[in-house]
């Protein structure tokens, strides 16, 4: 377990009085490590969960080749081998083919048979006409017989035919470990008759407020004083992410009380997030107990908003201390806290990538520090995303980081933006 001071000193330019963002991301990545415990669940109870294992597939997705249309089956050869100077192909329909049981009977040159969506392709047939393309040719008939015609230059041998294996091969990983398990992962797993799967156990992440001036929800307003609204916020980007959460509620500036709750936190939680009190100069006990009872570092970070951030141990507790207003407090878990504990669930997910859109309108930026204003992502008439700032960017202001659905990005040594040029974007859809 590499200490603050080690892992400082790997990064070259270290300053915690002026820390690039890049260098916060960095920092965190050699900070935490994955939890090793793992537990068996269910398919249903799997959705968020990440892999522990790879699942290696017991069978093969198809598991033997099959129509992926309604329509005639038939040797793509004959495409080929028909009389000189022939329009179409003409071929006779020997039977039906269903979905869910083989064809048993057989079928030669000049045949076809006719199948259904998913039936089984008997051996020999390797290509499929749709029943759509094909003329049914009743004067041609024979009897009884059915006779049909393909046009020329309609098909080649092998089309509409799903092959044995091509979506999965038995013996092979259908899923890697530290796979974060999707709707359609757990689809995947169905259909290869996985009912259950060895899967990280939760995180367990442990957080609460700090602050005379925090009230909590049923409290009576009083002057000075601000409902607390990061509990709340931090609750569900928490559980928006899978953790087992721990809710230690509002903290009063008293060391007895902060002391008792950061030791409940570390003695119940893999990390432990707080919100306020890391600034410089605050006038509370928070800094001072985070510094008695763990290795922390506090950092000014070239950022905005967000810029004051404690990151360390307590125990054997992840320690994220962040700053008190609330848009700080969701910019900072976005950008470095969400990827950090990801790493923590032993999740192979990278961090959110970021989508570049148009700038509609100029932004104003000087190099020395990354920014992250609230803006709204939509669609222009070409297709091309573009992207505007949206409301008052205060860092205490909520409603326009409701109204937005992403960041705009601005990187560190970035400087002011034209309209119309392109600029990155982490969008807000599945964390926040």
């Amino acid at each position: 377990m590499k200490t603050l001071s080690t892992i400082a000193a790997e990064l070259e330019g270290y300053d915690p009085q002026a820390l690039r963002a890049d260098q916060v991301s960095e920092f965190l990545a050699r900070l935490v490590e994955p939890v090793l415990e793992q537990e068996q669940v269910g398919i249903f109870q799997a959705l968020g969960r990440v892999l522990a294992a790879d699942v290696i597939s017991p069978i093969s997705v198809p598991p033997h080749d099959n129509s992926a249309m309604d329509g005639y089956a038939f040797d793509g050869r004959q495409l080929q081998s028909t009389s000189a100077g022939s329009a179409a192909l003409i071929l006779q329909v020997v039977g039906t083919a269903w979905a869910g049981k083989a064809w048993q009977g057989s079928v030669a040159p000049d045949q076809c048979l006719k199948i259904m969506t998913g039936a089984v392709l008997p051996q020999n047939l390797d290509t499929v006409v749709p029943q759509e393309f094909v003329s049914v040719r009743p004067e041609l008939a024979e009897g009884r017989l059915e006779l049909i015609e393909i046009p020329r230059g309609l098909l080649q041998a092998g089309d509409n035919r799903r092959r044995l294996g091509e979506d999965l091969m038995q013996g092979q990983p259908a899923l890697k470990q530290g796979a974060l398990l999707t709707p359609a992962a757990l689809g995947l797993l169905a259909s290869l008759g996985i009912e259950q799967v060895a899967v990280k156990r939760r995180l367990r992440v442990a957080y609460f407020s700090t602050g005379d001036e925090i009230l909590s929800l049923g409290d009576a307003p009083r002057e000075g004083a601000v409902y607390d609204s990061n509990r709340y916020t931090v609750f569900g980007l928490l559980t928006r992410l899978g953790c087992e959460v721990i809710d230690l509620g509002v903290v009063h500036d008293d060391p007895a009380q902060l002391e008792a709750a950061f030791r409940a936190a570390a003695l119940q939680a893999d990390a432990i997030i707080t919100s306020g009190g890391v600034s410089v100069g605050e006038a509370d006990y928070t800094k001072l107990m985070m510094k008695k009872l763990g290795d922390v570092a506090f950092w000014k970070i070239a950022m905005r908003p967000g810029r004051p951030m404690a990151v360390g141990r307590i125990d054997r507790a992840i320690l994220f201390g962040l700053p008190g207003n609330p848009v700080a407090v969701m910019v900072t878990f976005l950008a470095f806290v969400r990827p950090a504990l990801l790493r923590m669930m032993g999740s192979s997910q990278a961090a959110v990538p970021l989508l570049k859109a148009r700038s509609l309108a100029p932004l104003r930026k000087k190099p020395g520090r990354t920014e992250y204003q609230r803006g709204i992502v939509s669609q222009s008439s070409d297709g091309a995303l573009q992207v505007s700032a949206i409301g008052n960017q205060g860092s205490g202001v909520l409603s326009s980081m409701v109204q937005a659905n992403g960041l705009i990005v601005l990187h560190h040594n970035q400087n002011h933006v034209d309209a119309g040029n392109e600029v990155d974007v982490m969008m807000f859809e599945g964390a926040l």
